[in-house]
């Protein structure tokens, strides 16, 4: 395979060029993954009852554990009068609410290794925030994502995901807010309705699906195993979910990570964001979406960015999004490291 791709919610090419996958490599590689974590670690700064860094305790929580980041990359307390710069040059505030959201009181539970109910609760539990959230004023953009691995820069193996909730929006949720207020407007079609009938007409890159949610590998995938998890039906963000959707929407997020793991039976890392639209202004034609982009695509081989991505601004996929998504299919079942009944 050796082709160009549109990928319409980016607006942008992807080259396929799936034959460079077996070329010969003699650069740096992943290391073994680390030993299992034992179930509490009374050095971790997300663990019930430890200390943090701020010299806050964290409560003997059961459930999930939401509280302000110790290092936000935002805060109410930033800058609001700023010096401009000259010339051309702009500034503006960065201001917002940083959050961190612990899986479970488990140090070594995984997202893929809590069972469904606890998936549906930490799915309610980002419901909840996001509700909270878009009552304050400053907030503009709630942005809900998990960094998995060592490997993309993740300091405490607690799980955990993030939380920022800005006064501005992410590029490219404002291109994907963009491109589907124009779908909208020329066909009287949801763009992310238009991908998910050529998906499911092609049926190739469909991982799953439970009731009203689906996951696939998408035509245009710029990853190895780039997936999206999404639900049916049309929604500005996860709070607009009804009880029913969200379950549905937590079996197969769980049902997606648990073929990630067992793809090579070792943690699998990844970055996974949810595309939400703002919590103000007009969300016609957007669908919000769970994206993954993990960054190996071989087990122990990083998928880099170089010429063709940093300086061209093209990506350029070294694997077949059919030949993955196989490969994503074939890996379902329970998690490898679950005890057989």
């Amino acid at each position: 395979m050796w082709e160009q791709r549109w990928h319409p919610l980016r607006e942008e090419w992807v080259i396929v060029a799936a034959h460079r996958q077996s070329r010969p490599w003699s650069g740096a590689e992943v290391g073994a993954r680390a030993k299992k974590p034992a179930s509490f670690d009374p050095a971790c700064f997300l663990c019930p009852g430890n200390p943090r860094v701020s010299g806050a305790v964290n409560p003997s929580y059961a459930g999930t554990f939401v509280f302000d980041n110790d290092h936000p990359c935002v805060g109410a307390n930033a800058p609001r009068e700023l010096v401009p710069p000259p010339g051309i040059y702009r500034n503006r505030p960065a201001t917002g609410i940083a959050r961190v959201v612990c899986y479970s009181p488990r140090h070594d539970l995984t997202l893929a290794e809590l069972d469904v109910e606890g998936v549906d609760a930490l799915l309610e539990t980002w419901q909840q925030q996001m509700r909270e959230l878009a009552t304050t004023s400053d907030v503009t953009f709630v942005l809900i994502f998990e960094n998995k691995g060592e490997v993309v820069g993740v300091s405490n193996p607690h799980p955990h995901c993030q939380i920022y909730a800005t006064n501005f929006t992410f590029k490219y949720i404002e291109t994907e807010l963009l491109v589907g207020r124009r779908h909208l407007e020329e066909t009287g079609r949801i763009l992310f309705h238009d991908i998910l009938a050529a998906e499911q007409h092609d049926g190739r890159r469909i991982i799953a699906r439970h009731g009203s949610a689906i996951a696939f590998v998408p035509y245009f995938a710029r990853y190895a195993y780039e997936t999206y998890v999404a639900p049916l039906r049309s929604v500005a963000t996860i709070d607009s979910l009804n009880d029913h959707e969200r379950l549905d929407l937590a079996t197969v997020l769980r049902d997606m990570v648990i073929r990630f793991d067992n793809l090579w039976q070792m943690p699998f890392p990844y970055v996974m964001t949810l595309h939400q639209a703002p919590v103000r202004g007009d969300a016609s034609g957007f669908h919000f979406h769970i994206e993954f982009h993990p960054p190996l695509r071989r087990p122990n081989l990083l998928k880099y960015l170089a010429g063709p991505e940093i300086g061209g601004g093209n990506f350029l996929s070294d694997t077949s999004p059919e030949e993955k998504a196989a490969e994503l299919v074939a890996a379902g079942g329970p998690h490898y490291l679950s005890t057989p009944a």
